[in-house]
Formats: structure tokens, C-alpha cells, sequence
């Protein structure tokens, strides 16, 4: 997937432009100084340049051939950034849809719900023509901006803004996957340490239990779920130390979490959180517990959602991610 694509994402062209804008004039420098034209500039019309060193001229490549030779790419070159000025467009759509939609396609953007091509389209009669919606839609929905918004597990949003529906598990995990694919690490980053930090907070929020999950996530990407196991298992050792101090808390007949948090040698508020987390656990466990005396339990069925690098998301750096796919958004 290739960032190139995303044209919504108005940041890169601007970067990009003062660079392909620069670059132009050095190209067809160097294809004026490869011809002979363009070297000669006083060279009367129609004349053939003068040639030296009589014993040796049969010798080589022909000047003028060589000149056409090298200025043929060099112009070519030089032609293509000046199309449009070194910066890439934006699709007609996406600009109409910034224009009556700010709030979702404009500076921010916001994840939007599913059917959302439809809803556009009634309200709209006859102004987006389809196929074109769709394309933009698509591009709009492979950016990293977009990508980012969805990682971060905000819920869709409906034309108006208004929060509709919660973000499914599996597409914050996918763009998670695809946000950090696409990143280029900086000095000293670890970029895999993060993805696996921002896994199990997704997970953690998901409300799933880890079997439950993993079948929602897991790929046919082995590089992905190498990353997802060492991040549910770094949840699992958390959570195992939870569950520790939560029985250890309670066995202290204390009720003063800071009392007991520095009888550990621990952060206060990092102790109310992990005490926290031990009684989500223990409440999950018992719902569950519950649920199969009643014989209610029902086994996690995992929701159609592209994995990293099928190519739904393009897109360079995340938001394929990933995350909500142009199927399912602009549907």
C-alpha cells in the first residue's frame, strides 16, 4: 500500500511541492547542456554545428546524436511536474465534500459511518455522480489521517456529526497495524514496542477476552500476529499481576489504596489502575462463569474485516489498514 495514492491528505502534496518545484529548473538545465541547441544557442537555423578534429570525427557516437540521446529524457522529465505544478490534485469529490461536510472531510476528520455513500448520495440528488464518489470515498477512507482517527477508536459518525455507532474491535486493530506499517521510525524509535502498547490498549478496551479477540484480528499476515501474540502477551502478564495485587489488597483489609501502594514501593495512580483492571477481571470471569451455568455463552464470531496489506487501504504510511474499508464506507 502506497501513500501516493491518498490524495485527500492535503499535508503530503505541500510538503512535497517547493521539492518537485525546485527540482524542475535543475532537469532542464542539464537537458539544455546535453543538446547541442541548446548549448550553441547562436547557431543559425537549420545549420548543423561545426565539427572539430577533422582525423577524428568518424570516431564515437555523431554529436547530434548524442545530444538528441541525452536531452530526450532529460525533457521528458523536466515535462512532467510541470502538468500541474509539481503538486498532486485532489479529487473534484473530496473538495465538494470538504466544502458541505468540514466536520468530517474537512481539517479534522472523524470516522463515518457505514452506508454513508448512500446517505450522501440522498442527500445530495444528482451532484456527486457515483462512480466518482466511490473513488473518492476510497481515497478518502486509505489516508493515514483517516486511518489515525480510526485507530484511535472513535466512534462513526453520521453527515450531521453525530456519534452513531461504536468503532468495531477488529477495524481499530487493522489500522493500528496499518498506521504503524506505514511510519517511518526515527532516531532511536522503537516503533514495534509502541504497535504492541497501542494493541493491548486496544484490546483492553475492547471489552473481548483474549480468545475472543484473537479470532476477531488474527491475519494470514504472520508479521502482524507475531506482534499481536507478544502484545496479548504482555496483557496476560499485566493482568496475572492484577489479579495478584488485587487479592493481595484485599487480603491487607486495608482500604487506603495509597497506604497500600507504598507499602509496595508503587505509584498510587498506577495502583488504583491496576487494582481497577483486577476487578474487571474478576467481574468478566464471573459474567462468564454465569453465562455457561445458563448455557447463554456464545463463542466470538469474527466480523468481516480486511487484514493488513490485502490492499483495501493503499494509503502509505494508515490510516489498511486496516480499519474502515472504502467496502464498508462507501457502501
Amino acid at each position: 500500500m502506497n501513500d501516493t495514492v491518498n490524495a485527500p491528505d492535503s499535508k503530503a502534496p505541500e510538503a512535497q511541492a517547493p521539492d518537485a518545484a525546485s527540482a524542475a529548473p535543475a532537469v532542464a538545465d542539464s537537458a539544455a547542456a546535453a543538446s547541442p541547441e541548446g548549448a550553441r544557442g547562436d547557431a543559425p537555423a537549420g545549420r548543423r554545428p561545426g565539427r572539430r578534429g577533422g582525423r577524428n570525427r568518424r570516431r564515437g557516437t555523431p554529436e547530434g546524436a548524442a545530444g538528441d540521446a541525452a536531452a530526450a529524457p532529460a525533457a521528458t522529465a523536466a515535462s512532467a511536474p510541470a502538468q500541474n505544478g509539481g503538486r498532486r490534485t485532489i479529487h473534484p469529490a473530496l473538495e465538494q465534500l470538504a466544502q458541505l461536510y468540514p466536520h468530517l472531510f474537512g481539517a479534522q476528520f472523524l470516522p463515518l459511518k457505514r452506508g454513508i455513500f448512500q446517505d450522501l448520495q440522498d442527500a445530495h440528488p444528482g451532484v456527486f455522480e457515483r462512480d466518482a464518489l466511490k473513488v473518492a470515498l476510497g481515497l478518502h477512507t486509505r489516508s493515514t489521517r483517516y486511518l489515525q482517527v480510526v485507530a484511535e477508536g472513535r466512534p462513526r459518525h453520521d453527515l450531521g456529526g453525530q456519534a452513531v455507532e461504536a468503532m468495531a474491535p477488529e477495524h481499530v486493530y487493522h489500522a493500528l497495524t496499518e498506521v504503524y506499517r506505514r511510519r517511518k521510525p526515527r532516531d532511536g524509535e522503537d516503533l514495534q514496542a509502541k504497535l504492541r502498547r497501542r494493541i493491548a490498549q486496544a484490546f483492553e478496551a475492547s471489552g473481548l477476552d483474549r480468545i475472543g479477540y484473537d479470532a476477531l484480528v488474527r491475519s494470514r499476515d504472520e508479521k502482524a500476529n507475531a506482534v499481536l501474540d507478544e502484545a496479548l502477551a504482555e496483557v496476560a502478564e499485566r493482568d496475572a499481576k492484577a489479579e495478584a495485587l488485587l487479592r493481595a489488597f484485599e487480603a491487607s483489609g486495608s482500604a487506603d489504596v495509597a497506604q497500600f501502594a507504598d507499602m509496595y514501593g508503587m505509584d498510587v495512580r498506577a495502583a488504583e489502575r491496576s487494582l481497577q483492571r483486577g476487578r474487571q477481571l474478576r467481574s468478566a470471569a464471573q459474567a462468564r462463569a454465569a453465562a455457561a451455568e445458563t448455557g447463554t455463552e456464545t463463542e466470538a464470531v469474527a466480523v468481516d474485516a480486511p487484514a493488513p496489506g490485502d490492499g483495501a487501504h493503499g494509503g502509505d504510511d494508515a490510516a489498511g489498514e486496516g480499519a474502515a474499508t472504502p467496502a464498508e464506507d462507501a457502501k
